[in-house]
């Protein structure tokens, strides 16, 4: 990528909200991100862009929960199936299926604006858990081949389980760190990852955190729930913007 100033500027202002909405609500990293980038470059650059903010921010909420090892005992089955999923996607985002990865990115984003507005969960009893969890864990990896965005079905399912506010906290930092490694070697393979994407990753990663240290002052002081409306109802108009330009 050869970022110009106009470049420069569209991804410190992306990154900056999407660290803001990060520490306001403690998620919308990657789908905010991931979508607006999307308006202005190929997928594959957008999400190489994501990997250095995404792998700082989630692998200190992963270490910030009461006990990491407990939880990778208890979702290790979701976590391999992440990485199996996302690695056997490889190629999603190359060039000839650009138009289907940017519609699906817009799917995607439109239907977890819509599961947070109605506060979507998706629960599953105790005895199931072991063998749905790698399927939700799976799908998730595929659909983050292809988008880059690493939330449907993998964060309602987390939501459903009877997760303490705090280890659901970490379990999404877990969920997210392993999706963003996992996704980096497609990345790699697809040689979308470069030298030339040092600067603006470096720009991307000091804007999040701004953003992500803003959002959590103001956090103390507005309606977080009014927030989340503006924000899910925002990724829905940004989903259905991104399918329907895809579409025509």
């Amino acid at each position: 990528m050869s970022a110009t100033g106009n470049d420069i500027v569209a991804i410190a202002v992306i990154f900056a909200v999407a660290g803001f909405v990060k520490g306001v609500v403690g998620l919308g990293l990657p789908t905010i991100s991931m979508g607006l980038l999307a308006l202005i470059m190929p997928s594959p650059t957008a999400a190489s862009l994501l990997l250095v903010p995404s792998f700082v921010t989630n692998l200190w909420q992963m270490f910030s929960g009461p006990g990491l090892w407990p939880l990778l005992r208890r979702l290790w089955g979701m976590m391999a199936a992440v990485c199996l999923g996302t690695w056997a996607g490889a190629g999603s985002m190359s060039p000839q299926y650009a138009p289907y990865s940017t519609g699906l990115l817009g799917v995607i984003v439109s239907l977890y604006g819509l599961s947070g507005l109605l506060s979507f969960q998706f629960p599953v009893p105790q005895n199931q858990r072991n063998w749905v969890s790698p399927i939700v864990g799976g799908i998730t990896g595929i659909i983050t081949s292809a988008t880059g965005v690493f939330i449907i079905p993998a964060v309602p399912y987390l939501q459903g389980i009877g997760l303490e506010k705090e280890e659901l906290v970490q379990a999404l930092g877990l969920t997210f760190t392993v999706s963003t490694l996992a996704l980096a070697v497609n990345l790699v393979q697809l040689g979308a990852v470069d030298k030339s994407l040092a600067w603006p990753s470096a720009i991307a990663l000091a804007t999040t955190l701004a953003g992500m240290a803003v959002g959590q002052a103001v956090r103390l002081r507005i309606d977080a729930e009014q927030f989340r409306t503006l924000f899910f109802g925002g990724l829905i108009l940004l989903g259905m913007y991104l399918a329907l330009r895809a579409v025509v």
